[in-house]
């Protein structure tokens, strides 16, 4: 995915809010979710590609925190995700 916004810590981000055919490690509750970036967790192969038996390069990966209240309605705390930069579209700021 070519991007013309580098990603960083402290940035907010939007997930893919699509409904994949196959395997997706983008959680349901957290599609389409605003949050923001705490900190890169590293590179790995895309885990969707290898479920479909494809061969892939490292991705990078970040931790990304969501208010409770947005992914589920309710709660005054975060929940905090792994997700790979490939799910993640930057959120302009107004």
């Amino acid at each position: 995915m070519s991007r013309t916004t580098e990603l960083a810590p402290g940035m907010r981000v939007r997930t893919r809010a699509t409904d994949p055919v196959g395997h997706t490690r983008l959680p349901r509750y957290a599609r389409g979710a605003v949050g923001v970036l705490v900190e890169r967790a590293g590179a790995h192969p895309l885990a969707d590609e290898r479920a479909r038996g494809r061969a892939t390069e490292p991705h990078p990966v970040w931790h990304v925190r969501f208010a409770a209240a947005d992914l589920f309605g309710s709660g005054d705390h975060t929940v905090t995700v792994e997700l790979w930069e490939d799910y993640l579209t930057p959120v302009e700021e107004s």
